[in-house]
């Protein structure tokens, strides 16, 4: 069972995470501050037609993961010098989903209250504040990874049954946990840096150099799933950018509904482990995005010059629009 030092906590805190039970957290994410103040909006609203100022970010996992990725942003216990077992369940046990469920939205409501006093002056529509204190959109996607929890598929139940949509984020290395998911997401995504097992070792530094295979398994059982699927690969310039041919060959064998190219972002404690240059522009991640569609026969049907992200599908039109 798993103790987590105080310490990691009170980092957490510093952070912004607000902490739910003892293994969650929701986290405000920039682009709903943006949808509030100045009505700029993320991609997923570009493309999906979510609301950003709606979406609640969490984690059933905060401290639970089996990478330690170079690009991630959250903290490692390498990185503050502090060691917790990131594998085996929580000292008391799993928080069950409905703890999780009532308490990520009641932290959301906590981190909107610092907006009142903005409403009152007249800075944030109040009836836009009042729809963001109800979200409609949940991003399962923060920190450390999800499937690791065992009531996840009962979570998004939850969920869904509130009336959100609900976007699942996996580094799909636990394939038996997604094809067992009592209740499916209303978006799935695999977040792929490799492109083999050499840059998978590299990249994603995992606990079990066994689980490259798992992947591919999760990746398989893409085609099978009733729900639309996203392959999204992290882009780290002069690190992944120039495995073209490796990536298309991933993406034709296994055909995600859609495949975003999107750019590995300079923040959090991915600082200290990668440089502010393996960060790709824009124009990067297009040039990157273009070569993907040339030889997966994948279209691109929409880019976020903003998010540095760019959406590409054997589809021509637009993306199914879920609010």
């Amino acid at each position: 069972m798993t103790f987590y030092p105080q310490e990691l906590h009170l980092r957490l805190k510093r952070q912004k995470y607000q902490l739910v039970g003892a293994h969650s957290a929701v986290k405000k994410c920039n682009w709903l501050h943006q949808s509030l103040l100045y009505n700029r909006v993320c991609y997923k609203e570009e493309f999906f037609g979510i609301k950003s100022h709606r979406c609640l970010q969490m984690s059933p996992t905060l401290f639970h993961c089996n990478f330690h990725c170079l690009h991630c942003w959250r903290i490692m216990p390498e990185d503050i010098g502090l060691a917790w077992d990131e594998l085996s369940p929580p000292k008391q046990g799993w928080d069950p989903p409905e703890k999780v469920f009532k308490e990520s939205f009641e932290a959301q409501r906590k981190i909107l209250s610092g907006y009142k006093s903005l409403v009152l002056k007249g800075k944030i529509s109040p009836s836009k504040y009042a729809e963001a204190l109800n979200p409609t959109q949940v991003a399962i996607s923060l920190t450390g990874e999800s499937t690791l929890y065992p009531f996840l598929g009962d979570l998004i139940e939850l969920y869904k049954r509130a009336g959100c949509t609900v976007f699942l984020v996996t580094n799909g290395t636990l394939p038996n946990a997604i094809s067992s998911l009592s209740s499916l997401p209303t978006q799935l995504y695999i977040s792929l840096t490799a492109y083999d097992y050499e840059s998978f070792i590299k990249l994603n530094r995992p606990l079990s150099k066994d689980l490259w295979n798992s992947i591919l398994k999760s990746l398989e059982i893409l085609k099978s799933l009733e729900c639309p699927t996203v392959l999204r690969i992290t882009s780290i310039k002069g690190l992944n950018m120039g495995a073209s041919d490796a990536f298309a060959k991933i993406i034709n064998k296994y055909e995600p509904l859609y495949v975003e190219t999107k750019a590995y972002m300079h923040i959090g404690y991915s600082m200290y482990r990668l440089k502010r240059e393996n960060m790709p522009s824009h124009d990067d991640i297009k040039t990157f995005a273009k070569l993907i569609a040339e030889k997966t026969g994948y279209n691109i049907i929409g880019e976020s010059k903003a998010s540095r992200v760019v959406l590409l599908s054997k589809k021509l039109l637009s993306p199914k629009k879920f609010n």
